[in-house]
């Protein structure tokens, strides 16, 4: 609930409103983990909560810390026994958090390990919003920047995506600026239109990976319901709309779209736009046969966006020695516990 929807329903119960905005400080500002923790609200009224509530928390499962750059890696699990995880990165201008925004995802981009598994469920808001409390209480570190990048298509989540945007940066909550919050998507045009519309201030982010529909296609079943030219349309739509810098998402894959004339192609395509390249190389996942580029293809490839005067930049690694990665950990504990339960079966 948001603030004024919880302060509708505390009166609606009898007691006076403020006790809502104490309430949502609890929750959203101190981070509590349950109602006991409430202490200035009356025992009395705190059972009351506990048979009328539903207070969500999260279980942490693992913590990976990398020894390389201190990046954390998170395996939440949900009420329902799902499993989620989460990424606390560590940088110069802040610490930053990528959330998921889906249980599985649906998309079924073929170098990706969050797909592997098709999709068990949307995170509801506050689902979204607990993995970021569990990492600042547990980091005991602010955090200043999110991405929403995780497990999952946020826009396929997209009333709950929104409600948790609006929360997040609440000026009653963490109140975390739009302007440091990335939504990446791969592609669903109408909700990106839909998107612009919100009157939000985040920036947008596109899963790209291809300079043309035919190789897009290879990477991404989206890329045959919608194409390059239907999703740019409605990024440039939201740039019209917001004014925020667009990102372009790459992720380099030998002998797929990392040609010198794919670079050439992919400069072509992005001309003129306010935008970010963003090249990422491949993440090898076991159960795909995708590689990642030689050093030196990666490197030919920025230079010649460069050259073509092109922003880009080679995504920094992170927690390379966790399995960091999106969905690698996730997979890897669903496939322990189903072995475990065939060896117990």
């Amino acid at each position: 609930m948001n603030l004024p929807e919880l302060t509708a329903q505390i009166t609606a119960m009898g007691e006076k409103g403020f006790r809502a905005k104490q309430m949502y400080e609890w929750m959203h500002r101190k981070l509590c983990a349950g109602f006991d923790e409430m202490t200035n609200i009356s025992s009395a009224f705190r059972e009351k909560c506990k048979e009328g509530f539903t207070f969500t928390t999260l279980k942490v499962l693992e913590r990976l810390e990398s020894a390389i750059d201190g990046t954390n890696k998170f395996l939440f699990e949900l009420a329902d026994g799902n499993v989620i995880e989460s990424v606390l990165m560590r940088y110069h201008h802040g610490n930053s958090v990528c959330i998921s925004s889906q249980a599985g995802c649906r998309m079924g981009c073929r170098f990706c390990a969050s797909t592997l598994n098709g999709l068990a469920r949307n995170l509801t808001p506050a689902e979204m919003l607990e993995q970021i409390y569990q990492i600042q209480k547990i980091s005991g570190e602010r955090v200043s920047n999110i991405v929403v990048m995780g497990t999952g298509e946020p826009l396929d989540n997209y009333d709950n995506l929104i409600r948790f945007l609006h929360m997040i940066s609440d000026e009653n909550g963490l109140n975390i600026s739009q302007r440091n919050i990335t939504v990446s998507t791969c592609g669903l045009a109408e909700k990106i239109h839909q998107l612009a519309e919100e009157g939000l201030g985040v920036n947008l982010a596109l899963s790209l990976h291809a300079p043309n529909d035919e190789a897009r296609q290879k990477i991404m079943p989206i890329a045959k319901k919608y194409t390059i030219s239907q999703v740019l349309k409605e990024f440039d739509y939201y740039f019209a709309k917001t004014g925020r810098r667009l990102t372009f998402e790459y992720s380099l894959v030998a002998g797929v779209n990392d040609s010198k004339e794919q670079a050439e192609e992919l400069s072509a395509l992005v001309r003129g736009k306010n935008c970010l390249i963003n090249l990422i190389p491949v993440n090898e996942v076991k159960e795909r046969e995708f590689k990642r580029s030689c050093s030196e293809n990666i490197q030919n490839f920025k230079n010649i966006l460069e050259k073509n005067r092109i922003n880009v930049t080679i995504r920094r690694e992170m927690g390379s020695d966790i399995n960091a990665a999106c969905g690698q950990l996730r997979k890897s504990y669903t496939d322990r516990k189903k072995e475990q339960e065939v060896t117990r079966a």
